[in-house]
């Protein structure tokens, strides 16, 4: 068998999202057969790790090849016409935005979640807590270990098998955090070029709210995958999250979709479930501006106790864990699109 009956066989091989073989799309970086050892090695444009549908790809893969009678060997990686020395993260695979127009509406949950989800799943995950004026992400996971320094790297401590940064770790425990534009800009910058993340699958940054320096400087600075937007079922939030989105736009960052906050809480008592904050908000958003929803994770005082205990809810069993746990997928699911349609779009 050569490489050309291998390509033959991968051609029967379709991407779901994509809606074409995975040869035809370009996701086939090369094929090398190896008779005299039994072995077939192929590199796939996969750049999601972890990904339920790009799990499932690697598996139709193998499936396709499976009676050829050589081992089949995978791996996965994205190309960049850009040298090591250009990139500006270059051992950071996908970094995700988690951002919302308004406060109080989860987005720091959010963000911790996702990021100790994708780590149970099993990807190599860093944490970037950016809310320059309310880091809560160091108590949300309980990290009491301060990042190391040797005077000109930032090593970051590990939670959950997370690597974490945070601008609370950069002020005193009570200190009113006072910053103006121009030393946002420059605190974000110095943390980026700093912090030695080594390897990671996914940086998941957690952005202060509105649409203010910080947000600015990040989409001036880094090579954002896409941008998770939270928002609660109600109008106000909504309407907030809007800007969120526009904001964006106008820097062409790909949205990767909505995640729905406080979507209904059910009475432990009576089992009634009661729409506190209204229904169906966050999927009519998505549905409005051509958005995937990324999923609805209820009001749960579990949440609440995960986050001022340290313990993220994503970690436990239970229908709550259970909505974390979806929305992670989707993800996760949707950076792998954003990636694959990057190389797609290249052919």
């Amino acid at each position: 068998m050569n490489e050309s009956d291998v390509r033959e066989r991968l051609a029967e091989v379709r991407d779901p999202d994509l809606g074409g073989d995975i040869v035809s799309l370009g996701l086939v970086n090369g094929v090398d057969v190896d008779e005299a050892d039994g072995t077939v090695h192929v590199s796939l444009a996969l750049g999601a790790p972890f990904s339920p549908t790009e799990s499932a790809i690697a598996d139709d893969v193998r499936e396709a090849l499976a009676d050829t009678g050589l081992d089949v060997e995978l791996s996965a990686s994205i190309p960049d016409d850009l040298s090591t020395e250009e990139q500006v993260l270059p051992g950071v695979q996908n970094v995700i935005a988690v951002a919302s127009g308004k406060g109080g509406v989860g987005k720091s949950t959010m963000a911790v979640n996702i990021a100790a989800g994708l780590s149970k799943l099993g990807a190599r995950v860093g944490l970037f807590d950016a809310d320059v004026y309310g880091p809560n992400v160091p108590r949300m996971v309980s990290a009491e270990q301060r990042p190391e320094t040797d005077g000109e790297t930032i090593v970051p401590p590990e939670r959950f098998g997370v690597k974490l940064m945070s601008m609370d770790f950069l002020t005193g425990e009570d200190d009113p955090v006072i910053w103006r534009g121009p030393m946002v800009h420059k605190i974000i910058t110095q943390l980026v070029e700093d912090v030695e993340w080594g390897e990671l699958d996914y940086l998941v940054m957690d952005l202060p709210p509105g649409t203010g320096d910080t947000q600015l400087t990040i989409l001036q600075t880094l090579p954002l995958t896409g941008a998770v937007i939270v928002t609660t079922p109600q109008d106000v939030a909504l309407d907030d999250a809007v800007k969120g989105l526009r904001m964006f736009g106008k820097h062409d960052t790909n949205v990767l979709g909505i995640a729905e906050n406080m979507a209904g809480f059910r009475c432990p008592d009576c089992g009634g479930f009661h729409e506190i904050f209204g229904s169906g908000g966050g999927k009519a958003l998505a549905a409005d501006h051509d958005l995937p929803f990324l999923g609805g994770v209820p009001l749960d005082p579990a949440v609440r106790t995960g986050g001022d205990d340290g313990e993220p809810v994503v970690l436990e069993d239970g229908e709550t864990a259970d909505a974390f746990k979806l929305l992670v997928e989707n993800v996760a699911n949707n950076a792998g699109v954003v990636r694959r349609r990057g190389v797609s779009g290249e052919r």
